[in-house]
């Protein structure tokens, strides 16, 4: 057990800690004590805690702080306590390494508003030590306001759907000098929320699901080391969101084309291979599943037979033959005849690796798919109102995962919901030709694909002179701002309000073009 003084407690007046050695080898222990301490009375400490021996006046917190044997090896204890915690709780003993003979003296210095009087005549208050209760004031402030402001994932997730839902019901209001043809009310804004709802809701249920089943993300190594406590997140979040948009879109268009029917085909089949990458990856435990070039080589067959099956039936396009893309003014219709297939196949395996790659970071790839799939639907409304819809249903079914998505993230869409964006984007393309409002409106992807070639391609070209080096900090491009500094809120809100301006865009020039 040990006992130390505690000398010049005075209430306006901090003590200045001494140090006497009695050994080279004395040290003193200490932890956080809570104690209740009276105005005229000195403090007895013990095995116990500390407790006091006379009257006491008032409750209050103080922070018991010692000095080592070394000068500048201070340790502070408990800088902020709650004013509601009673003084006899979780208080702890202080042990010497020589007991009773260690002559260290203990201070105690006031943290709290009530271990200072409010008035007193005979007080005098040291002006450093008003600046400091201030100081401690402000920060206590501080970190309350903290407590309560809102995420900033919340706040890019509002502002994103109160402008996509502008859009969709400006469209909505002025469709019939669009499409020129009696459209239901609602008619793009109804799927819309139907998909974000039911997404929002199934996730509640599908996140512990996966949870349970341990299906995590595994973290590449070549990633940004932030991206460690990410770990543990689940993933294929795209088997909850992606069918739900495909089933609300056959269910609220007025007759279901052959478009809608060739675009969920092709969407499920990138959900398919995503799937079988994802699958491989949780077996691996490593990031990596199927080989680069084989999941390559599926998107492209994918897209061959999609296009192998757009030549081969009858869609309800205005145009009087196939193969046309049309384009603003004065290019007008042009026709690529067979060239359109295999640029059709380049499309999906374009779109599916480009929302792929901007998958890195929380919402970033849901919210970017949404302001695409929004552009596209606008631009081929006037050629297939069906696959407006499905436009709209499949941007819904992002904005619902966007709420489980959204920084922190609680799940991840994984390969089976990016590869199958991508494939969903390159259909309503390959199905209308607008595939100059796809580039436009999937700017975001283009510019992370094109990041990823230009840092390969200047990594192969220096490792020629014998130094191998990239031309960005990492690839694809939100990693290289990720490293330059920028929060993660900060690009993907940089990344939305990009995408957002340019589906504005794509969705202009396909309404000119058609």
């Amino acid at each position: 057990m040990c006992t130390a003084k505690l000398h010049n407690l005075n209430l306006g007046f901090r003590p200045i800690p001494t140090v006497r050695r009695s050994s080279a080898s004395t040290r003193l222990t200490t932890s956080a004590v809570f104690c209740s301490f009276s105005t005229t009375s000195s403090l007895k400490l013990s095995n116990f805690g500390v407790r006091n021996d006379e009257r006491k006046s008032r409750h209050g917190c103080v922070a018991v702080a010692a000095f080592d044997e070394d000068w500048g090896d201070f340790s502070s204890f408990e800088e902020r306590m709650s004013d509601d915690v009673a003084p006899e709780v979780n208080s702890r003993s202080f042990s010497s390494s020589e007991g009773e003979d260690s002559d260290s003296e203990v201070f105690v210095i006031p943290t709290t508003e009530g271990d200072l009087p409010h008035s007193s005549k005979k007080s005098n208050y040291s002006s450093p030590l008003d600046l400091s209760m201030t100081g401690h004031h402000l920060r206590t402030l501080r970190r309350k306001r903290r407590r309560h402001r809102m995420q900033p994932g919340a706040v890019l997730n509002m502002g994103l759907i109160t402008f996509l839902t502008v859009i969709v019901l400006l469209v909505d209001w002025c469709a019939w000098r669009i499409v020129r043809l009696p459209l239901p009310p609602f008619y793009m804004t109804q799927p819309f929320f139907t998909s974000a709802v039911l997404a929002a809701i199934s996730g509640y249920v599908f996140v512990p699901l996966l949870e349970s089943f341990k299906f995590h993300q595994v973290i590449r190594k070549e990633g940004p080391t932030s991206h460690y406590t990410k770990a543990g997140t689940p993933t294929m979040g795209g088997l909850f969101f992606i069918p739900i948009g495909i089933a609300v879109a056959i269910t609220l268009a007025r007759s279901p084309s052959v478009e809608v029917y060739g675009a969920a085909s092709a969407t499920l089949s990138f959900t398919a291979i995503g799937l079988l990458d994802d699958l491989l990856s949780l077996m691996k435990k490593h990031n990596y599943g199927l080989p680069g070039w084989i999941k390559l080589s599926l998107q492209a067959a994918v897209g061959i037979v999609f296009s192998y099956w757009l030549n081969s039936t009858n869609i309800s396009s205005p145009y009087s033959m196939k193969f046309l893309v049309p384009f603003p003014a004065p290019l007008g219709l042009v026709y690529l005849g067979q060239f359109y297939l295999p640029f059709s196949a380049f499309c999906f395996a374009s779109m599916g690796n480009g929302i792929n790659l901007t998958d890195g970071l929380d919402g970033l790839a849901g919210g970017t798919a949404a302001c695409a799939f929004i552009g596209m639907s606008i631009a081929v409304l006037p050629v297939c109102p069906d696959l407006a819809v499905f436009g709209a249903s499949m941007a819904g079914a992002c904005i619902g995962f966007l709420m489980h998505n959204r920084n922190k993230a609680s799940i991840f869409m994984g390969d089976s919901g990016s590869l199958a964006l991508g494939g969903a984007l390159a259909a309503m393309a390959a199905c209308t030709g607008m595939f100059f409002p796809l580039f436009i409106a999937s700017g975001v992807f283009v510019i992370e694909v094109i990041s990823v070639i230009i840092q390969v391609s200047f990594r192969k070209a220096t490792e020629k002179f014998g130094e191998r080096r990239g031309f960005f900090r990492m690839a694809p491009f939100h990693h290289h701002l990720e490293l330059s500094g920028f929060k993660e809120p900060v690009i993907v809100g940089g990344a939305y309000l990009v995408s957002l301006l340019l589906s504005v865009l794509a969705a202009y020039i396909g309404l000119i073009s058609a």
